[in-house]
């Protein structure tokens, strides 16, 4: 790992605080006490209540003369560590409310216990609450590596937190993702991972993250762990280098504290689904706390012989190393086995069959088994009032042994001979980065910098079986017809192929306040990957041979500006560049060369209501200057290919869109999300040569109308306080499956291939309900309360029905 980890950015960053020789003078950083001296120091916690009872989070607690200070959690709990034995005035306050002290005294080596009621009862600190609710454009995400306000930023970002993953008892990310306008669920292929798309591009494992660091997204990560889902739109290469244009994803698991507390709840479901959860948190010592949390999962399906099994489990710690260092030691384990299901397919590959939604055409026997572990190290320093350092270094263990029957594609009549595929993927991951991120000043001007370095290396390995390649026919229109097989073929390993590689980037990123109307943004970042030759070794022969090596390196700069013609409204324009490493070969075995991606931006942001509303507008071109493709067909330009490493560079590609984010609380007790998004991405550029593509022609799995929009009312008083009840509502419009139309030769003459159909758009709305009673709550959906039928398609073989009308509850007991 050491050989991974690069120093530059912190050299840089001290170079630059070296420089700052003033700044320098004023650093108040006390010296960290000897560890004894620590033991001798006390802790105040307590409980912050309002005058009805009710717990009052959200409420700041500060240590007078301290410098100390918390925020009560969401049962109105707090806790103040490391305080010297001595007398204290607690100062209890929130924006809007009258401010309460209380006398309080630390002995050494004694936890202090204090309790305190508002003078507000609970639906007067509700209605406070909301008026400072911290809005859309006032949530600085983890992902962008530094905390810059949103208003200042010239991107869109979006951030679902706790309560929509609670209201929506979100299973899967989909239904997370569901509420983030302009990013939806355009495929999942034999419903083995869900594969997102924005502004028209695949979000593949390069834009997921989890805490910051890339995870393979060929599972489907547990939402139970998650404290919230963040989304930041529009490039990121600066920040990750290799990312597609889109966004990037990052779902930030639940951390420990150094309270007690936890939760146990119980999730059943249509389709036999059982989900038992747990979630225990508190300190271990003065300087230690811990967070457990996991679930068990077993599930039917509304597809006949379906079914899933799910274990995972999260155990992490927090290290106080200091009074101003951190460090969260986070590790999980998922173990996951399903049925492979490639839906009911497509017959002459144009045509969606007209088969009960229910039917299921593989083996009773096929399987799929997913194992993924993490080990992630984070470390957070306060190097002063201005400065902070964080790292951190990550590996991850994923892979999956499958079998299955494959590609459902039928003929006219119905007939279709089922294909096997029998795989064995494994992937070692690492990755470590470090970033500085700080302030300075240079005459008026504010600069607010980032500087940083990080570095990944990939080993991924894929075992070939000598499995046989068809297994038997049935019809899908006619299951009578044939009898099917029910034997499992065997099938043993016969080829291991290796391709290990190297990723290394540095950069450096300065918001630049030129006055309190403007803002500047410009960045810079440098990108090294190493893609090594393939090792392969037949396993039959016990011969070994190795690919050619490949490297691509690049600059991505990123330039913005911010105008803010009053506090509550910024205007933003961007353009940033970047580029993607393209895997594979061309028909001639040669690699091929990175894309290349321009991408522009520009919005609007405002905050309405006092800041009970805010409502973003935001308008992108991207353009790929040579989008690489998988090859319709192999070097003699006739014979069909259907090996997806075999690629060509298809042309220039071009994505405008408009998107339009609303989220707030409008009164008290009412939360609302919306969002419009459009999008039109099509070949803007193609040669007219054999295998080519169609100019002007929209990519496909690209709807033109996306919207989400979610509701939902909690009751704050009165003899039905606790009672919840929402909706949410999800469209997808209409768009094109299969393969864009290509060009191709029939006895000399070239022509148009149309491999491509038309899904209909469609709309799902579920409805919520649910009550808190103290420490219990009951929570109810009916998830596609009209009983839409439409699908996912992923290319023309692997044509997934969207689940029908289900029902889901939860009952959780906090404590």
């Amino acid at each position: 790992m050491k050989q991974y980890i690069l120093p530059f950015a912190a050299l840089m960053a001290f170079s630059s605080l070296k420089a700052q020789d003033q700044l320098l003078a004023q650093d108040h950083t006390p010296t960290v006490k000897h560890y004894s001296e620590e033991l001798k120091n006390g802790i105040i916690e307590g409980r912050i209540l309002t005058t009805d009872g009710q717990p009052a989070a959200g409420v700041s607690v500060d240590l007078r003369g301290t410098g100390k200070g918390t925020v009560t959690d969401e049962n109105g709990f707090f806790q103040l560590r490391n305080v010297k034995p001595g007398n204290y005035t607690l100062v209890v306050s929130f924006v809007g409310l009258k401010t309460q002290e209380q006398e309080v005294q630390v002995k050494e080596a004694a936890t202090a216990q204090y309790s305190l009621n508002l003078q507000e009862d609970s639906r007067h600190l509700q209605e406070v609450t909301i008026r400072s609710q911290r809005t859309l454009n006032e949530k600085p995400v983890a992902i962008g590596k530094i905390p810059i306000n949103p208003m200042d930023l010239p991107q869109s970002i979006s951030v679902l937190g706790q309560e929509v993953l609670r209201d929506q008892q979100a299973q899967r990310l989909s239904d997370v993702i569901k509420n983030v306008n302009g990013v939806y669920l355009a495929t999942v292929r034999a419903s083995t991972q869900e594969t997102f798309y924005a502004r028209g591009y695949n979000l593949s494992s390069n834009n997921m993250f989890k805490n910051g660091a890339r995870i393979n997204t060929g599972s489907m990560p547990e939402m139970s762990a998650l404290e919230k889902v963040e989304v930041l739109k529009g490039s990121a290469a600066i920040l990750y280098g290799q990312v597609a244009p889109g966004g990037v994803v990052n779902m930030v698991t639940k951390q420990p504290k150094f309270r007690s507390g936890g939760e146990i709840s119980m999730r059943v479901g249509s389709y036999d689904l059982y989900k038992p959860s747990f979630d225990i948190y508190g300190p271990l010592s003065q300087k230690i706390a811990y967070r457990l949390n996991g679930t068990y999962e077993s599930a039917g399906s509304f597809r006949d012989k379906v079914s899933s099994e799910r274990f995972y489990v999260n155990p992490s710690l927090l290290f106080k190393l200091g009074d101003h260092t951190e460090l969260v030691l986070e590790g999980d384990y998922l173990q996951h086995d399903f049925t492979p299901d490639f839906g009911i397919g497509s017959i002459d590959n144009t045509r969606i069959p007209n088969v009960p939604r229910s039917r299921f055409f593989g083996t009773p026997w096929q399987y799929a088994k997913t194992r993924q572990s993490t080990a992630t190290a984070s470390v957070k320093h306060q190097i002063n009032e201005t400065w902070t350092l964080n790292g951190s270094a990550s590996y991850q263990n994923y892979n999956r042994d499958y079998y299955s029957i494959e590609r459902i594609q039928a003929l006219p009549n119905g007939d279709w001979t089922r294909p096997l595929g029998r795989a064995f993927n494994e992937e070692n991951y690492y990755t470590a980065q470090v970033n500085v991120n700080g302030k300075v000043k240079t005459g008026k001007l504010v600069h607010t910098l980032l500087a940083g370095a990080d570095a990944d290396r990939y080993l991924t390995g894929t075992y070939a079986f000598n499995q046989p390649v068809t297994y038997d026919m049935i019809n899908i229109l006619d299951p009578n017809k044939y009898v099917p097989r029910t034997d499992i073929p065997a099938a043993s390993k016969t080829r291991l192929v290796e391709v290990p590689m190297n990723r290394y980037g540095i950069y450096v990123q300065d918001l630049v306040k030129l006055s309190e109307k403007f803002n500047f943004l410009a960045g810079l970042r440098y990108t090294y990957v190493q893609t090594l030759g393939a090792d392969t070794l037949n396993m039959v022969l016990g011969k070994q041979t190795k690919g050619t090596d490949r490297t691509d390196k690049a600059f991505s700069p990123r330039l913005g500006l911010v105008y803010k013609p009053t506090k509550r409204t910024s205007v933003f324009a961007s353009y940033s560049n970047s580029f993607i490493t393209n895997s594979g070969t061309d028909v001639n075995g040669n690699t091929l060369k990175p894309s290349v991606i321009d991408q522009y931006e520009v919005g609007v942001k405002n905050e309405f209501f006092n800041g009970r509303l805010s409502a973003n507008l935001t308008a992108y071109r991207i353009i790929n200057n040579n989008l690489a493709q998988t090859a319709p067909f192999l070097q003699d330009g006739i014979t069909p290919n259907n090996n997806t490493a075999i690629k060509q560079l298809t042309g220039q590609t071009t994505s405008d869109g408009v998107e339009v984010d609303i989220i707030g609380h409008p009164v008290a007790g009412l939360s609302v999300v919306a969002g419009y998004s459009y999008n039109f991405m099509r070949y803007t550029r193609t040669d007219t040569t054999v295998g080519s593509f169609v100019t002007g022609e929209r990519l496909v799995n690209n709807p033109a109308h996306t919207a989400n929009g979610s509701v939902f009312y909690t009751l704050g008083g009165g003899k039905l306080k606790g009672l919840k009840a929402g909706v949410t509502v999800a469209y997808i419009g209409e768009r094109l499956a299969g393969w864009n139309t290509d060009i191709i030769k029939t006895n000399g003459v070239s022509g148009l291939r149309n491999r491509q159909f038309e899904v209909d758009g469609f709309t799902t709305i579920d409805v919520s309900a649910g009550y808190n009673w103290r420490k219990l709550s009951l929570l109810a959906k009916l998830s596609n309360l009209a009983n839409t039928l439409n699908y996912y398609v992923h290319e023309n073989y692997s044509i997934n029905p969207i689940p029908p009308r289900q029902f889901v509850a939860t009952v959780t007991y906090r404590f």
